[in-house]
């Protein structure tokens, strides 16, 4: 039986921070979440996540660094919008949009609920041909918040699915896609310093 909820790390190791979300995945091996979530380092393997994204699951939830403006190191939550048949499928692609295109292209299975847990990286390569180990100092200190806020998202999802995700921090924007936020934080968009 497919687990309810997907948590997903995405991201390649030897591009700086972009390593976020595999070394969240990493660090929620010391501090589970609870029954119901499958949680899955995908490091760049678009492809298996989109097929995942099929499995029947009622809500993923992607980890990933994401450049959004930011100072490096702020997580924001964010619900990703239904692909709108623009963009075109990429088998190799590991971005949110991306990857939810090519699942919507893959099958006629309706997606599960998206959010992105999107940390702002301080340091990644000028060119994919560049390799860049390790994270920076602020994301490397976002990885145990990032881990808190699993914990706190995770089962107000498996209660409800269709839960308006509760505030990550302070409010700092709307729109597209939709910033969405945790439990027992302020807020409506997601940020947290």
């Amino acid at each position: 039986m497919t687990p309810p909820l997907l948590v997903a790390g995405v991201g390649n190791i030897f591009l700086g921070d972009d390593a976020f979300g595999p070394e969240v995945i990493r660090a929620l091996a010391h501090r589970p979440l609870p029954p119901g979530a499958r949680v899955h380092d995908y490091g760049i393997r678009g492809l298996d996540l989109a097929y995942d994204l099929l499995a029947g699951h009622t809500t993923a939830v992607l980890v990933d660094a994401a450049p959004r403006g930011r100072r490096p190191g702020t997580l924001s939550l964010l619900e990703a919008e239904p692909p709108d048949g623009a963009a075109a499928p990429e088998a190799h692609g590991m971005d949110p949009a991306t990857v939810l295109a090519l699942a919507t292209h893959l099958g006629d299975e309706p997606l599960p609920r998206v959010l992105v847990l999107a940390c702002e990286p301080a340091r990644l390569p000028a060119r994919e041909e560049d390799l860049l180990p390790g994270l920076s100092t602020p994301v490397r200190e976002a990885v145990d918040r990032a881990v808190d806020a699993l914990h706190a998202l995770v089962p107000a999802l498996l209660a409800d699915p269709a839960v308006p995700v509760p505030p990550l921090g302070r409010p700092v924007e709307s729109g597209h896609p939709r910033a969405a936020a945790l439990p027992g934080l302020r807020g409506g968009a997601a940020e947290d310093r």
